[in-house]
């Protein structure tokens, strides 16, 4: 059976080589887009002190959540800046949020298109599958080859885990948009666009924020792994507790990514909650 295998591994390769021999300014431009994003937040980071920047963390998530998750904010990010990981936290700060503002915006027009034709859904869901299912550090390997080391290609490698979940739950979330109200929108000579925009947006708009809850969870899960490619941050403190099978450094840096993991879940999830318990009117009913 296996005297003569499938080229596959070669043709994979060719791909990679053709691709980057044919369209190497536009992952240049990516690259170079991405690392001044990571840098334009890094410089807000260290505009002031990390006391300062604790203290504004606090006031945020007690106005959203109360003063539970404010105490575990302040308790977390001051045992994270005592163990001198601070700059490695904001760091990581930076690229996941680099790598949500590039998901969001390619899952929010996908997932649009995924609800709004249903041939797109067809073409794109296994497309997605793919792109979930397919081993973390695999794809590295394309991320290597087409960016080179560094922040651009962890930004790449994590948008590959972080774009799926938030254009399916796009998709889903305007689908479940009440079809009376879609058709009330109709009944007044609302075009597609117009009820696309008007009613069906700012319905599903609970939807949408939980769709960036979860590409700012994964963009973290990934950006941690991209350690591997010369990310920095957190991951690479874990990285070298690995590789000097120093399991005190890899907990503290683990504590780090478990302290912004629970920060930015709980905060978004706080929003969702506000939203729904005050929800939009959709401009047609407004009318």
């Amino acid at each position: 059976m296996d005297a003569y295998k499938i080229p596959i591994g070669q043709f994979g390769e060719w791909v990679m080589v053709y691709t980057y021999d044919n369209l190497k300014p536009i992952f240049t431009a990516f690259k170079v887009t991405a690392e001044l994003t990571v840098d334009g937040f890094e410089l807000l980071f260290s505009a002031l002190p990390a006391l300062a920047w604790i203290a504004i963390v606090a006031v945020v998530v007690w106005r959203l959540k109360g003063w539970p998750l404010a105490v575990f904010a302040i308790v977390s990010l001051l045992i994270v800046d005592n163990q001198g990981l601070w700059d490695a936290t904001t760091l990581t700060a930076s690229i996941v949020l680099t790598s949500t503002i590039f998901s969001l915006a390619v899952a929010m027009p996908l997932g649009i298109l995924m609800a709004e034709y249903r041939p797109a859904e067809v073409i794109v869901e296994p497309f997605l599958d793919f792109l979930i299912t397919i081993p973390r550090f695999v794809i590295l390997i394309p991320a290597v080859v087409l960016l080179g080391i560094g922040v651009g290609p962890a930004i790449f490698a994590t948008m590959t885990l972080a774009v799926a979940p938030p254009a399916r739950i796009t998709a889903v979330g305007l689908k479940q948009v009440d079809a009376h109200i879609v058709e009330a929108a109709h009944a007044f000579g609302a075009n597609r666009l117009q009820i696309l925009t008007k009613v069906k947006l700012p319905l599903a708009l609970p939807s949408l924020v939980l769709a960036v809850n979860q590409c700012l969870l994964m963009s973290l899960v990934m950006a941690v792994i991209a350690a591997f490619i010369g990310a920095g941050g957190l991951g690479e403190n874990i990285l070298s507790g690995i590789m000097l099978l120093n399991s005190g450094q890899g907990f503290v840096a683990g504590f780090g990514v478990f302290a912004l993991a629970i920060l930015l879940d709980r905060t978004m999830r706080a929003i969702v909650d506000k939203m729904l318990a005050s929800p939009v009117q959709p401009a047609a009913e407004k009318g």
